[in-house]
């Protein structure tokens, strides 16, 4: 895995921020915030689901998963817990289209809401989108992963519209990103389609 412009970073080092990533590596994404800055604490948002996978589900919570709540109950708990760590200046890694497709090469849509906590927060927002191509030897491709920004709320927006402009300037550039993907490994095609 090759990682590319990894320094707009750098001025973030001080602060909590937030990674936005396509969600294409069923193990591989849940390690990817630790290469992406190995000297910062890095905590991934996780579904209750992967906490069921066999061996690795019940390690998640110690390697840095925050599980999202399954109810109302649970959530001003997850709000103080998201609220600490970017308090604490740890990033915290949102896959915002929620289900894994492995080695897809294009971006799915996702909501506005996934940008409730940057805007919460008032925190800076990245976009690594992870691209593919073609290997000289193997068969599985090589991972080229891009980061992109800061993505910051507009403060004369309201809260709504600031999810809004995050919510388009972090998906417009995660598309573009991801044409720098030459190899798909996967072909991926509606049910009934012609291959």
């Amino acid at each position: 895995m090759t990682f590319k412009n990894r320094r707009v970073l750098k001025a973030y080092q001080n602060q909590g921020y937030f990674l936005y990533g396509n969600h294409t590596q069923p193990v591989g994404d849940v390690l990817t915030p630790r290469h992406i800055s190995p000297f910062k604490s890095m905590y991934t948002l996780a579904s209750p689901a992967n906490l069921g996978l066999p061996i690795l589900g019940p390690m998640l919570t110690m390697g840095g998963a925050i599980i999202v709540p399954d109810s109302w109950r649970k959530l001003r708990e997850f709000d103080r817990i998201v609220k600490k760590r970017i308090d604490q200046k740890h990033g915290i890694m949102i896959y915002p289209e929620a289900h894994v497709w492995p080695y897809y090469t294009k971006i799915r849509p996702f909501p506005d809401s996934a940008f409730h906590y940057p805007v919460q927060q008032q925190a800076p927002s990245f976009c690594v989108t992870t691209t593919y191509q073609k290997r000289k030897f193997g068969s599985k491709p090589r991972r080229t992963v891009y980061i992109d920004g800061p993505f910051l709320p507009k403060a004369d927006l309201n809260k709504k519209a600031q999810q809004e402009q995050l919510h388009q300037e972090i998906y417009n550039c995660m598309v573009k990103r991801s044409r720098s993907s030459t190899y798909e490994y996967i072909k991926y095609q509606k049910k009934g389609e012609e291959a």
